[in-house]
């Protein structure tokens, strides 16, 4: 592979490498002029003079397939020989960096993934073009954790792939495409059914962490043409029968017996998960509370509600000390929670503990978690920041670039800078790979300042900042001015969140209000007054509706973002509330406090 890191394509410099695959290397590109980034799909493929139309004709197709589920295709050129297309970059990664090999999902996780890229899919069949390269790496993660398909241009581009009839010299290009690749295809034939059966077998793999094949390729494209994939409830009995026979439909050898579209698949998808109660997580005892009625009762029904605004889904009691900060991996799988001394990371379906970090000298004020749920990253008051594997605890690196104590840390939604806030009044931004200093922010430089409080702005491009004079500070990562200063009624601004669409944030400190401040302006939108006492803990809905807040009057009240009307107070604490987060999917809430328990517990109802 030629490293083009560097080289510029187009208007665009190409600055690090996203990652590469059989047909591929993509790059995280920068506009020359305009200073947007933008991802760089570079084709291995070498054209001839002859073949520049033919690509020029197919990249036009892909670029007007216009849908929010879609990547959007911003450009197209050949430099010299080499095509490469200039797409919209999705900073969170893919379903497969978010979902390791292996991983289970809960059934409402899966419908959420299979209702977008379906939609995708009918989208593109409508406009007659096929996928042929469904799975989990092609599935790449939006700013709003919305699902984005990509790669369309791979099958229509790269000569290999129209016909798969007989295997490739290089069998490696098509190693991680044969696991999913349909009967028909194998033999040359592609039509819509074969995404059909690529997300079938997608599906498969999320209910029972394993795919229906294995072996060579050979061994794994004869499997697909004449070997019936092993029964699901062989590998995870509690899987609903009405769900196995949906996926099993959908992976018919004859495309013939599929449903008639990929949108009627994620429909009877939907309807045989149908039961009296559905929950976000896949525990080892069941996938759901209750039996399933059959497909045919299904059909028939509406959803019903999951679980009542409030009820207790996860009790974490490993803490031997109040519970300082929560949050949940990107994955939505683990929680890490922060007492006076340790970071712990556990499992929500079975609340068991998977590890406990030790590793810093003094106390763990904050944490934060990568975007891919590999890593965190906790602050401390030993001036330190640590950057720790989440399942070994093994420490990556540790950022000693403050003078004093570190209250705060935030992970770039790019996964390459944390940005970490101190009593030494400053905001720092480093280099994940090599700990590099990129910026030092001393916006909040006064007498006896202190950083209480650091977030990154949903588009990564800027900081929320707040420190113990009432001050909040939205600035610019790349120049480090400042874009904007919010005053709040609180002397100390301890916690704060942005809005998923960048345009606010919500800050919270030792009065009992919770402000939301316009960051282009830093003027107050309105506060929120429903608490007795001062707000420890502030956070967004990922839809953007709804602010839940935690205070020391022992509640979370969850409450409307536009109107400020109060919509349901939790008492589930026996003390203090001293952190809130939301699951990435909306639906729960986890939360800790001075009673040193972690609660989950539904935030969201139908």
């Amino acid at each position: 592979m030629t490293d083009r890191v560097g080289q510029q394509l187009g208007n665009y410099r190409l600055i690090r490498l996203l990652g590469e695959g059989g047909f591929a290397e993509v790059y995280l590109g920068e506009h020359i002029h305009l200073g947007t980034q933008a991802a760089i799909k570079v084709l291995h493929a070498r054209l001839t003079s002859g073949d520049v139309e033919k690509f020029r004709t197919e990249a036009r197709i892909i670029a007007h397939l216009v849908h929010p589920h879609i990547i959007r295709v911003l450009d197209f050129g050949v430099e010299g020989s080499t095509p490469f297309l200039v797409m919209d970059y999705a900073p969170n990664g893919t379903l497969r960096q978010r979902y390791s090999k292996g991983t289970r999902l809960s059934l409402e996780s899966i419908l959420q993934h299979v209702k977008q890229v379906a939609a995708a899919l009918q989208h593109a069949h409508n406009e007659k073009l096929i996928h042929r390269d469904i799975k989990p790496e092609n599935m790449l993660v939006g700013r709003n954790n919305d699902i984005l398909l990509s790669d369309f241009g791979i099958a229509v581009v790269a000569p290999s792939t129209h016909s798969l009839s007989t295997i490739p010299k290089d069998v490696q290009s098509l190693a991680g495409t044969v696991f999913y690749i349909a009967p028909e295809q194998i033999q040359g034939n592609a039509h819509r059914a074969s995404d059909q059966y690529a997300l079938g077998v997608v599906v498969y793999e999320w209910l029972s962490g394993d795919l229906p094949f294995h072996g060579s390729f050979t061994e794994i494209a004869i499997k697909h043409t004449l070997v019936p994939p092993p029964p699901l409830r062989e590998k995870v009995p509690t899987i609903p029968p009405a769900v196995e026979q949906v996926v099993l439909k959908a992976l018919a050898k004859d495309p013939l017996q599929r449903f008639a579209s990929i949108q009627d698949f994620a429909t009877a998808l939907e309807q045989s998960c149908q039961s009296e109660y559905l929950t976000v997580f896949a525990p080892p005892s069941g996938l759901l509370l209750a039996s399933p009625p059959s497909l045919a009762e299904s059909a028939s029904q509406p959803m019903r509600t999951s679980l009542p605004l409030g009820t207790i889904v996860s009790t974490y009691r490993g803490h031997a000390g109040q519970v300082k900060a929560v949050a949940w991996s990107p994955d939505g799988q683990r929680i890490a929670s922060v007492d006076s001394t340790t970071v712990q990371v556990w499992d929500v379906a079975t609340e068991g503990h998977v590890f406990t970090y030790r590793g810093h000298a003094a106390a763990v004020n904050a944490l934060t978690w990568s975007p891919d749920s590999m890593r965190i990253a906790s602050a401390s008051a030993d001036k330190t920041v640590h950057m720790w594997d989440t399942a070994t605890g093994r420490n990556v690196f540790i950022y000693r670039g403050h003078s004093a104590t570190v209250n705060a840390v935030a992970w770039s939604p790019d996964g390459t800078r944390i940005a970490s806030g101190s009593a030494d009044k400053t905001v720092q931004v480093w280099n994940v790979a090599t700990g590099d200093k990129l910026l030092t922010y001393r916006g909040h430089a006064g007498f006896l300042k202190s950083v209480l409080a650091v977030a990154w702005s949903p588009g990564g491009e800027r900081i929320a900042s707040a420190d113990n004079s009432r001050k909040t500070m939205v600035w610019d990562v790349a120049t480090g001015s400042t874009v904007s200063t919010c005053y709040g009624y609180s002397a100390w601004v301890n916690t704060l969140t942005w809005s998923p669409d960048g345009t606010q944030v919500a800050t919270g400190g030792d009065g009992r209000l919770v402000q939301l401040w316009d960051v282009a302006t830093g003027d107050e939108v309105f506060s929120y007054s429903g608490h007795a006492t001062r707000a420890n803990a502030v956070a967004w809905s990922p839809d953007g509706t709804r602010i839940a807040s935690g205070s020391a009057d022992k509640t979370i009240q969850i409450w409307d973002a536009i109107t400020g009307n109060s919509i349901f107070t939790y008492h589930g604490h026996d003390d203090e509330v001293n952190a809130v987060a939301w699951s990435p999917n909306g639906k729960y809430i986890a939360s800790g406090g001075l009673d040193n328990i972690v609660l989950v517990w539904q935030a969201w109802a139908r």
